[in-house]
């Protein structure tokens, strides 16, 4: 079994995979809240309750982090207590087949490589991600699977905590659709505002995007959403025309596929 770690800003999300190639199925998977301060043996103990007897199937183990604290956690955690499995850790410098058609490739988020990498090899066509997440990501990949930027704006949960701590009379609401664009209370103007809002930004950029990007304004093109906070507004978003809630696992496991496979070619 591979196991796949994700750690993002808010949350850490684990997969565990039966099987290879097509083959490969996603049995069981969780998220877990991050804190910046956990050490590697924490870590490793929240895996092991997690996993119970299975951790002794675990032959591989591939992860990334975007939080610079636990990508040193993580660098500890997985030789100590993962020793005789494959380990993989995707950071930059290391080939995960996604040509970074940017800048400055280092600056990229190794969760959008693994999102890009799976979306193309899903979909094989022409791609937006939006990634719903700590922050709102909204990633373009080519045809040919090559990762070309994105816009990053700030996320759902950032735009509700900065709405409770700087005005007095608002506060935190769950975040459920209201009875109409048109709120007839503070709640519902705030969930109106909130998701009709994010909506309406994501259908924004999406469509500058087609309208702007060589290629996207004709032909195929898939508009995938995913992250933890995907399923929040994804209906009220008219872009959107696939929900893939493990892209970042199917694209750890695709990247660990890829480097097993050099690998024997390079023994060959």
């Amino acid at each position: 079994m591979l196991l796949a770690l994700a750690v993002g800003n808010t949350n850490i999300h684990l997969g565990v995979f039966a099987g290879m190639g097509d083959n490969a199925t996603l049995v069981r998977d969780w998220r877990i809240r991050t804190e910046p301060r956990t050490t590697a043996d924490e870590l490793a103990l929240t895996i092991r309750g997690l996993l119970g007897a299975d951790i002794e199937q675990v032959t591989g183990v591939v992860a990334l982090s975007t939080v610079p604290s636990l990508l040193r956690e993580l660098r500890v955690m997985i030789p100590q207590y993962f020793a005789g499995a494959r380990q993989l850790l995707l950071e930059p410098g290391v080939r995960s087949g996604v040509p970074l058609l940017v800048d400055n490739p280092k600056e990229v988020g190794t969760d959008r490589v693994a999102n890009a990498l799976a979306a193309h090899e899903i979909f094989g066509t022409r791609c937006i991600i939006v990634d719903f997440g700590t922050t709102t990501l909204v990633d373009v990949v080519s045809e040919t699977g090559e990762f070309l930027g994105g816009a990053i704006a700030p996320g759902i949960d950032i735009a509700v905590e900065a709405l409770s701590l700087r005005t007095v009379t608002l506060r935190k609401v769950e975040l459920l659709p209201p009875r109409g664009v048109v709120g007839k209370n503070t709640v519902e103007s705030l969930q109106s505002g909130i998701l009709y809002g994010f909506a309406g930004q994501v259908d924004g950029l999406v469509s500058r995007v087609r309208r702007e990007v060589a290629g996207f304004d004709t032909g195929e093109v898939t508009v995938v959403a995913t992250g933890y906070l995907a399923p929040l507004v994804i209906d009220e978003c008219t872009t959107i025309t696939a929900h893939q809630p493990y892209l970042v696992l199917d694209g750890l496991r695709l990247v660990d596929e890829r480097q097993r496979q050099s690998g024997r070619a390079r023994k060959r």
